[in-house]
């Protein structure tokens, strides 16, 4: 059985995400706002995001550092809710394009978390400072 988790770090790290994922969130508002397109911003937002949870997640182990970056400000910056709207309102106006769309979001998506992977884990894994 495993010993349950303090409050205090419960409550740090909630507050970590937070933080961070308001920082994601505003970081993805900007890229919106500089890219018109609607699907594409969201479209490089979340690949960005894969790329960069990978090497995260190939860099820093488990810690208050990767709830920060990787929970809050990458979990801000992507957004599923925001890809499988513009998926749907790009079904109303093509049903070739939304395919196009949702077969780039996920199968790049896929590749860039593997890429990310790999870069992070080519510099080796850094210990939680």
């Amino acid at each position: 059985m495993t010993t349950p988790t303090p409050v205090r770090t419960v409550t740090r790290r909630a507050a970590l995400a937070a933080a961070g994922g308001a920082v994601g969130t505003a970081a993805r508002l900007g890229i919106s706002m500089l890219i018109l397109d609607a699907p594409g911003a969201v479209l490089a937002a979340n690949l960005v995001g894969a790329l960069m949870l990978g090497v995260l997640t190939a860099r820093i182990p488990a810690s208050d550092a990767r709830v920060f970056l990787g929970t809050g400000l990458l979990g801000g910056f992507t957004t599923y809710s925001a890809f499988a709207l513009d998926s749907v309102e790009l079904w109303a106006t093509s049903s070739a394009l939304a395919g196009g769309y949702i077969a780039a979001s996920i199968v790049g998506g896929l590749l860039a978390a593997w890429l990310g992977l790999r870069i992070g884990g080519a510099f080796g894994r850094r210990s939680a400072s």
